[in-house]
């Protein structure tokens, strides 16, 4: 399942975006050994620092429930979660609101020992524009953590096509010189996380959050006008401080530019 970009909000807003999903909709993803994908996550479990917790944190509680969760799925695991699925883990404890476990190996320039133990307000503290985000967290946190499963999406357009993107093991990727929209275009990536939760067990009030890191060739990505549109009406709705969080600001006007030749 890749982002369907009808789903981007237009105007742009850094808001949650949540949908409850239905019993039975599949929430992990089979990793296929050899991609891409497969060798950055492998990277970072040899190098031990996949998984994080809080002192005195028992994981196998959430590891359990995660393999259950591919089992019923119909997915037999023989690899570690790291190799088994495409999708990184996080528990989000509910009462707490806190992070007390992370196995994540690809995150999008963040770093997940950075968040360990965190509430919910802080891990979000240095999104932009969040004000929506942080007035509804303990809302969404309730919500979550209620026994249901969710699913929210977020997108970027990104010069680089390695998943792992940590800020200490992976330094930004510069955007190309090149001034042609679209040369400039050719040599850039969707860049999208699908994100779910479900419950850890029953009336637990914790919740496994999954996310799910895809990468495409931006003129793949673009399948219609339709799409070329939406994605143009995002880029040009949104604010500086969302530009600059997201290191768009260098190639907003190319790929603006690029876009609108699309939707023409």
């Amino acid at each position: 399942m890749s982002l369907d970009l009808s789903r981007i909000n237009v105007p742009f807003r850094m808001q949650p975006g949540l949908q409850r999903l239905a019993d039975g909709t599949p929430q992990l993803t089979p990793l296929a050994a050899g991609s891409a994908l497969w060798a950055d996550k492998k990277r970072v479990l040899e190098s031990g620092a996949s998984r994080l917790a809080v002192p005195g944190f028992d994981q196998r509680p959430v590891v359990a429930a995660i393999l259950a969760r591919g089992l019923a799925e119909g997915h037999a695991v023989e690899a570690p979660l790291e190799l088994a699925f495409e999708e990184d883990f996080a528990l989000l404890d509910g009462p707490s609101t806190t992070l007390p476990w992370l196995c994540v190996c690809v995150p999008s320039h963040w770093a997940p020992e950075a968040k360990l133990g965190l509430p919910f307000t802080a891990v979000h503290a240095p999104v932009a524009d969040n004000q929506l985000l942080l007035a509804a967290a303990a809302q969404l946190v309730r919500l979550v953590t209620d026994g249901g499963s969710w699913e929210r999406w977020v997108w970027t357009v990104t010069p680089s096509c390695r998943h792992d993107q940590h800020p200490a093991r992976q330094a930004r990727t510069p955007w190309p010189a090149e001034p042609a929209p679209m040369a400039f275009a050719g040599q850039c990536f969707l860049r999208s996380e699908r994100q779910t939760f479900f419950p850890l067990a029953p009336g637990s009030s914790q919740a496994v959050f999954t996310i799910r890191v895809q990468l495409e060739p931006l003129a793949a990505a673009i399948r219609s006008r339709t799409d070329a549109r939406r994605l143009h009406d995002a880029l040009a709705s949104m604010s500086d401080a969302v530009l600059a969080y997201k290191g768009l600001q260098p190639a907003r006007a190319r790929l603006l530019a690029w876009l609108a030749m699309r939707a023409a």
